[in-house]
């Protein structure tokens, strides 16, 4: 098994032992607390006992967490198409011309995407842009593809490093306010024994977990995803390179 593969297959599983772990504890929480025992310690008597902030820091973490989950399944499957297109993109080189190469391609492939640029940009050197270079001109045409895809395929990835940044600092407010408000609560009733004063600041300790639970799987997505990319983006710069030689070279022919 190489670098490769173990590195795969680690990040799925920590990603999928992360996900038990907060599916489990998102369950207890909205469990209602009419539904589980009569003990006051638990995610369900801190949903229950929360004020609206501490109930707002809850959802919003379970909004970061489910979009971290949906992006990294999309990206996946779209880094898998695209590879699979890396591979179907090799039948444009036995082809005769390149407009006949590019006929062979798969509508919605990047590859032909760059074909695509490639060909407008024999057809439109004109103009002003009659005075650029073709080499020149070419090669801009198809570096503007390149970076289009690349563009592309970075897409969410912002999204999961901003959840992996800043969620534990999230569920650290919700910590620091859930003790805040468990303090005022305990004041309030003069009883400051260990068994009143270690369940409900205990409760607010979970917090900090959770945005840990969430920020973990997004960064261990995020550099997963990040290095695939690089994968499968090499593939496109080096199509694009050829693309370009084969091109100036039926032009000049």
């Amino acid at each position: 098994m190489n670098f490769s593969k173990f590195f795969s297959l680690l990040v799925c599983s920590v990603l999928l032992l992360t996900s038990v772990t907060v599916c489990s504890a998102w369950g207890q929480a909205v469990v209602p607390a009419a539904m589980t025992d009569s003990s006051p310690y638990g995610l369900a008597a801190l949903w229950s006992g929360s004020d609206l902030v501490a109930k707002a820091v809850l959802v919003l973490l379970l909004i970061m967490s489910a979009g971290s989950w949906y992006i990294l399944v999309v990206k996946v499957l779209e880094q898998a198409k695209m590879a699979k297109q890396a591979r179907a993109a090799q039948a444009f080189w036995s082809a005769k011309t390149v407009a006949e190469g590019t006929l062979a391609l798969e509508s919605d492939s990047p590859f032909r995407f760059m074909a695509d640029a490639a060909n407008n940009a024999v057809q439109k050197h004109d103009g002003l842009m009659g005075h650029i270079p073709v080499n020149d001109w070419l090669a801009m045409g198809i570096q503007r593809a390149v970076d289009r895809i690349n563009s592309n395929a970075q897409g969410g990835l912002a999204f999961l490093a901003t959840v992996g940044s800043i969620s534990p600092f999230v569920g650290l407010f919700g910590t620091v306010w859930g003790i805040y408000h468990a303090l005022t609560a305990i004041g309030i009733s003069g009883q400051a024994s260990i068994d009143k004063v270690a369940g409900p600041v205990g409760e607010a300790l979970i917090m900090t977990a959770i945005g840990l639970a969430v920020a973990v799987p997004a960064v261990l997505a995020y550099n997963w995803l990040v290095r695939r990319n690089k994968a499968v983006m090499d593939e496109v710069r080096a199509f694009g390179s050829d693309l370009h030689a084969v091109v100036l070279g039926t032009i000049k022919a």
